[in-house]
């Protein structure tokens, strides 16, 4: 990676600009993406995924790391010729035109594997809803997201940020914040700030069944927060099924903890 020329001298010379439309903000500083790597390790030879890898910042510090197989998954085709300058020859980089949202991650790698992004603002939380309930498990996860979003990821209950995506989350994942960045820290500059969230699957966490009914009760739930579980649930069953969760019909939905969402749930599916 040492030979290469400065992102931005490769950025210039292939005559790249970040596209609006696909929620593109490079991150060039080596040493923060270096500092991103470190987060999300160690690797130890496990294969790594990153989604919209765009020109490459946060791929030369993966490529630099302990990680095995390296699979890049880039919709503009714009950046293909610059990922490419990245391949050490060593077979570890593979580079994948295609849609994140429908990859199926475990045609792409073989056992566990991590994914560490940036990931476009457009797409990051329907990516994380997907590798949080579908049928994939990674073995962790280290994105980079809106700090408002990051915050309705770790959010508890009573936060003002607690919400579906907390709980989703949640139920599935230790979740933490693990770096601020400025929006001065991307080019082009976006109008918000960002953070960086690491994401651990429980060993025990929810069967894809469950899962599919938590999505079903925190839609409700949230959909009307500031009404009573027994009128928010109401079609699903109202105050009988928080009885038969054991919560509170009176309780609102920001006041629920994730064993209580997951206590509706079952009750929702009996």
């Amino acid at each position: 990676m040492s030979d290469l020329p400065p992102l931005r001298e490769s950025l210039e010379a292939h005559g790249l600009l970040a596209k609006k439309s696909f929620g593109q903000h490079f991150l060039l500083d080596l040493n923060i993406t270096r500092k991103i790597v470190r987060l999300a390790g160690p690797f130890e030879g496990r294969a790594v995924i990153e989604v919209g890898p765009g020109p490459g910042g946060l791929t030369r510090a993966i490529v630099e790391s302990d990680a095995g197989p390296v699979v890049l998954v880039e919709k503009d085709p714009r950046f293909l010729p610059l990922l490419n300058e990245l391949d050490t020859g060593d077979g570890r980089l593979r580079i994948i035109e295609a849609d994140a949202l429908k990859v199926v991650e475990a045609d792409l790698v073989a056992g566990p594997a991590h994914v560490v992004s940036n990931l476009p603002y457009n797409v990051g939380t329907p990516l994380l809803i997907k590798w949080l309930t579908g049928p994939w498990i990674p073995h962790a996860m280290t994105l980079m997201f809106q700090k408002e979003v990051a915050e309705r990821i770790v959010a508890a209950p009573g936060d003002d940020a607690y919400g579906r995506l907390a709980v989703i989350a949640q139920a599935v994942a230790e979740a933490r914040i693990v770096m601020h960045l400025p929006a001065a820290a991307f080019t082009p500059p976006p109008k918000v700030a960002s953070a960086v969230v690491h994401l651990v699957p429980h060993a025990d966490r929810p069967d894809r069944e469950m899962l599919k009914r938590l999505e079903t009760v925190t839609a409700a739930a949230f959909g009307q927060r500031r009404k009573m579980l027994r009128s928010s649930l109401k079609q699903l069953g109202g105050g009988a099924l928080c009885e038969a969760a054991g919560i509170d019909p009176d309780a609102r939905a920001e006041t629920i903890d994730i064993a209580g969402f997951l206590q509706l749930a079952a009750a929702c599916g009996s």
